[in-house]
């Protein structure tokens, strides 16, 4: 978390507002976040009086395009998000080794307590910032040429877009092809599918009706069928509701996303089946993490 449809909700808002501005300062008060330049001075350096030229996704991957031939990777992890708009330097504190920032005015930036965290602030010509809200500080940052994006292990390592025309069933079955693990996990490793995690597999395997242990090796092709067509039709209607935030994840303008009012299975722990099929949606741990199944249709 964010998955897919939080990052892509991201990538579209800000191509509204970040295409043509130029990069002014940078701040940061964790900079391990940073893997690329090595350090702090020399990543500064690379992106001040920077150009964005475009946003884009790559699997969970947010690619900022910059002039220059270089591209700026953010990866939100478990807790960060991005945010855009007007913020100011706080008064410094005696005990704090850096200033902190705070968004100007009332709403969501400031008011959210989600959105306070804030670790890596871009400034941009236009006298707005894009701030990385990452409670955590598992978030992880990195300048790289663009022309060799395709090399860095990022994204050369990523499977295919689950959303694109060209991922079609037969391609999503072949990926299916000689493997034995459990499909929970399956749909959550990034070098199978792009994009989906913890959230969108229960939700994924939920609307199939497959329960999250069975063995891939064990699917028929009727339920790969099933399967393939959950992935499209969970995550378009994801996006469409703008993300999931039960947890951490906002929109830029600090919003919350509106998937966790319509969510079928995750957290629904110890609830009604909406299926109505009398059954009730049970958690269980797969690895380290939890897999939410209606104990009836799955």
């Amino acid at each position: 978390m964010p998955e897919l449809p939080e990052v892509q909700t991201i990538v579209s808002d800000l191509s509204k507002v970040l295409p043509g501005l130029k990069i002014r300062d940078v701040w940061a008060d964790f900079r391990k976040m940073i893997k690329h330049p090595k350090t702090f001075d020399g990543f500064q350096k690379e992106l001040v009086g920077k150009k964005i030229l475009k946003i884009r996704r790559r699997g969970k991957n947010i690619l900022i395009d910059l002039s220059g031939n270089t591209t700026l990777l953010i990866h939100q992890k478990m807790t960060g998000h991005l945010l855009y708009g007007k913020y100011q330097k706080s008064i410094r504190q005696p005990a704090d080794k850096y200033q902190k920032w705070i968004a100007i005015g009332r709403g969501p930036l400031k008011d959210d307590p989600q959105n306070r965290f804030l670790h890596l602030v871009i400034s941009f010509s236009n006298g707005r910032r894009l701030a990385l809200s990452d409670l955590r500080k598992f978030a992880k940052v990195l300048l790289w040429p663009t022309d060799k994006l395709d090399q860095l292990g990022d994204i050369k390592n990523i499977g295919p877009e689950p959303l694109e025309k060209s991922f079609t069933f037969e391609k999503f079955k072949k990926i299916f092809e000689n493997k034995k693990t459990k499909i929970h996990q399956f749909l959550m490793e990034q070098k199978n599918i792009a994009g989906i995690g913890n959230i969108y597999s229960s939700e994924i395997l939920w609307e199939a009706g497959i329960h999250p242990l069975k063995d891939i090796s064990k699917l028929k092709e009727t339920e790969l069928k099933k399967i393939y067509q959950a992935v499209k039709k969970v995550l378009t209607k994801a996006l469409k509701a703008k993300g999931d935030s039960t947890s951490d994840y906002r929109r830029p303008s600090g919003e919350k996303g509106g998937y966790q009012n319509i969510q079928q299975a995750y957290q629904m722990e110890g609830k009604k089946c909406r299926k109505n099929d009398g059954g009730i949606i049970q958690r269980i741990k797969i690895g380290s993490r939890s897999a939410f199944y209606c104990s009836k249709h799955q």
